[in-house]
């Protein structure tokens, strides 16, 4: 009975991953297709010209923070040095419990101002709300407990602008990112949210809240994230973005209607994957008032932020990540193989069910079923060792890709050094570090149903810490 069950499963993974595999390799095909096309308009975009277009819509630049004292001054002189016509900065204090308030106090000169506004959907109460007497366009509100989105939800409720941007407390953006991403909004008024590029901050060389080099971090699990984000952003979120399915825009940067996100109710606060539950909620709005709409992925504008430098912490930021996937699959599960929701039901949500949330189950039960295998004398050894090579150099020619795309197509990593090393890493990165973070999304596929809608915490080395200061 178990030999042929060991049989079975093992036919299935076969198929599983052969299917996976080709479905990889068709979207970094495609997410390259954009991304050169891309890089090219990029080339002839003159962003001076952006700059100084009569025709542009403002923007809001929501900051959600807790105990984020040691990041906080260097990531809001990030903000308020962007080069865009007109924009905003609201940081909301989160019931911060360390001197986040204290230090934005001490560095712009905030007074108090009267709490009044619209109330257009709910958050907890807002104690106070200040502004800066140096920079009138920062905003900084003091508000009870709530967790990320409902501190989003309370920036959506003051902000003033047609658009609005949702970054993480512990990120910069690059100098042009407003003006590159909101030119989609102006092209296209269908398009009602962008997502950008993450890039890991650790490493850079910042100055004065600017990213003025990238640099490779000395980490080794920094290093295998750069490799991580750069496949994840360059062919997963590209593809998907060519296709009219992405699904997910990243917390740590986005840029949205802000009517057609209170029209959907905000944020919701009862998930830890409220970035990407907001997007299948738009999409879905859209496609059940039968509304025209794009949802776009723009390989150039860049949000740098802090990632995890010790394992505890990465393990817990997976955990959570994938503990969010699951939900929003729940919550949205009438999507699946619904034809009414176009591809979005027929092949994006499927292909999240099964090569995503479930795809950590398959590969550990497929390493767990090995000694099985071995004890009742069916492991093929050379044809074990085959899959696994081809199934790793599979992975490592990915990463590759997404690797070339960054370093020459957007000049990242200027070194041959640095170069050489990252390809190095995305050949680590399959042998131990991916096998590591598929267990820790198997456990947290059992544990879906816990802490949900509470911050993510991580420890953090600071803006101004010797690893990120300038030469």
């Amino acid at each position: 009975m178990l030999a042929y069950f060991y049989l079975y499963y093992q036919v299935f993974v076969l198929g599983y991953f052969a299917v996976l595999n080709l479905l990889y390799a068709w979207f970094s095909l495609v997410g390259l297709s954009m991304v050169a096309r891309y890089a090219r308009e990029l080339s002839e975009l003159a962003l001076k010209d952006l700059l100084e277009r009569e025709a542009y819509l403002p923007i809001s630049i929501l900051v959600p923070a807790y105990n984020e004292e040691k990041t906080i001054v260097e990531s809001v002189r990030s903000f308020l040095g962007l080069r865009f016509p007109e924009f905003e900065v609201v940081v909301i204090s989160d019931g911060s419990k360390d001197r986040t308030v204290e230090k934005l106090h001490e560095a712009y000169a905030l007074v108090e101002e009267p709490v009044v506004f619209r109330k257009a959907i709910d958050s907890r109460p807002i104690r106070t709300i200040y502004r800066s007497l140096r920079y009138p366009n920062l905003v900084v509100v003091d508000k009870d407990n709530g967790g990320k989105a409902d501190a989003l939800n309370a920036g959506l409720n003051l902000a003033r602008y047609p658009l609005f941007c949702a970054v993480d407390a512990d990120s910069l953006l690059d100098g042009d990112a407003l003006l590159r991403a909101s030119r989609l909004f102006l092209e296209d008024d269908t398009v009602l949210a962008v997502g950008g590029t993450i890039r890991p901050l650790n490493g850079a060389s910042v100055q004065g809240g600017v990213v003025e080099a990238l640099r490779l971090p000395g980490g080794f699990l920094e290093r295998m994230q750069i490799v991580e984000y750069s496949r994840a952003f360059f062919s997963g979120r590209a593809g998907w973005s060519a296709i009219g399915a992405l699904l997910i825009i990243s917390g740590a940067f986005g840029l949205f209607r802000r009517q057609a996100v209170l029209g959907v109710g905000g944020y919701r606060t009862h998930t830890v994957g409220e970035d990407m539950e907001l997007v299948v909620r738009l999409h879905r709005s859209a496609r059940e008032r039968k509304q025209p709409y794009r949802i776009v992925y723009t390989p150039d504008p860049i949000c740098y932020t802090e990632v995890p430098t010790d394992w505890k912490t990465l393990r817990k930021q997976r955990n959570r990540w994938h503990r969010g996937l699951w939900e929003v699959l729940w919550t949205h599960r009438a999507m699946l193989f619904n034809p009414r929701y176009g591809r979005l039901g027929m092949v994006a949500m499927p292909y999240f069910l099964f090569f995503e949330a479930l795809s950590p189950v398959v590969e550990v039960l497929g390493y767990l079923m090995l000694p099985l295998a071995y004890w009742l004398g069916l492991l093929n050894l050379e044809f074990a060792l085959l899959f696994l090579l081809l199934a790793l150099g599979f992975g490592v020619l990915l990463s590759h890709l997404a690797i070339g795309i960054e370093t020459l197509l957007f000049k990242r990593y200027a070194s041959l050094w640095e170069r050489l090393l990252l390809l190095g890493m995305g050949v680590l990165e399959v042998l131990g570090y991916r096998q590591l973070l598929a267990l820790e999304r198997f456990v947290a596929s059992f544990q879906v149903w816990r802490k949900r809608g509470v911050w993510g915490e991580m420890r953090r080395k600071g803006l101004e810490s010797p690893q990120v200061r300038g030469p």
